[in-house]
């Protein structure tokens, strides 16, 4: 399972208020296999939660670091234009 770290929680938050065709343009190989390898599994994980509803305490862990369900969802919708796999 992936961890909630600082970084996660921001790049979370930058992919909840950013227009994906931006972040696209200027996304290295690295960042990539980052959102896929990590903030992925994070925001797949939580949309299982909230569709599914299968516990697996991700709503939780970011209701506690301010990201309510407006920002995932918004994160969730950047990610998947940006080509990541969330359902």
């Amino acid at each position: 399972m992936a961890e909630l770290s600082l970084e996660s929680i921001e790049f979370i938050k930058i992919l909840a208020s950013s227009d994906a065709t931006i972040l696209q343009a200027g996304m290295n190989e690295a960042t990539r296999s980052r959102l896929d390898d990590e903030i992925g599994v994070i925001l797949r994980e939580y949309y299982h939660e909230n569709t599914r509803g299968t516990q697996t305490g991700w709503t939780e862990k970011l209701l506690k670091v301010g990201i309510d369900e407006d920002v995932g969802k918004s994160a969730i919708a950047c990610a998947r234009r940006l080509g990541i796999d969330i359902s």
